[in-house]
């Protein structure tokens, strides 16, 4: 015996939708602590690793670059022209990555782990790690995470009561005002 179904084209409509949300739940259903323990474990390996690229790689995928960025420039911010962003971003992260690279071997990472998440005001997250080097000290980190579309990016990190930005911030806002108040300076200096 042969049996039939033949499903109405709305109904077959409505289940084709209904998989390809179901696919794509996973990336929309992640939370925040979740999204950073998987940075988390990128950051470890690129330590390990000591490799500029593979920081690179995390920092374009995961920082909020244009809020790090403007914010590290202070008031300086209002006279980096629009089209010189890309470049100072881009200037950034290899700065950042580079750094990253060569200090990471003083600071081997044993483990990272995700141990809370709270929310904050404004759509921001505050994301808990406990990072544990090979030496077995310890020490916290507190990650500020904003929801971009369907992910997270990372805005700001909190180590030892030190702000990423405000590290930055002071770094390249010195540079600039010892360079004739000019923007495009660190610019060029960063890409180099």
């Amino acid at each position: 015996m042969h049996i039939s179904f033949r499903q109405p084209a709305g109904l077959r409509t409505l289940l084709t939708c209904a998989a390809l949300v179901l696919t794509a739940l996973p990336a929309w259903a992640e939370t925040p602590a979740a999204y950073m323990q998987r940075v988390a474990n990128e950051l470890v390996s690129a330590s390990r690793s000591s490799s500029a690229t593979s920081f690179q790689t995390a920092l374009r995928s995961h920082a909020d670059l244009p809020s790090i960025g403007l914010s590290a420039l202070g008031s300086y911010a209002n006279r980096l022209a629009k089209a010189d962003r890309p470049a100072y971003y881009t200037g950034m992260v290899n700065w950042i990555a580079r750094y990253a690279a060569k200090e990471s071997p003083k600071y081997p990472v044993a483990k990272a782990v995700v141990v809370g998440q709270s929310a904050g005001t404004g759509g921001i997250t505050y994301v808990d790690t406990a990072v544990t080097l090979r030496n077995g000290s310890a020490y916290d980190v507190r990650w500020t995470i904003v929801r971009r579309g369907s992910t997270y990016k990372v805005r700001e990190a909190e180590i030892l009561m030190f702000q990423m930005t405000t590290v930055l911030g002071n770094l390249f806002q010195d540079y600039i005002s010892k360079n004739q108040d000019n923007p495009r300076a660190l610019v060029a200096a960063l890409n180099q």
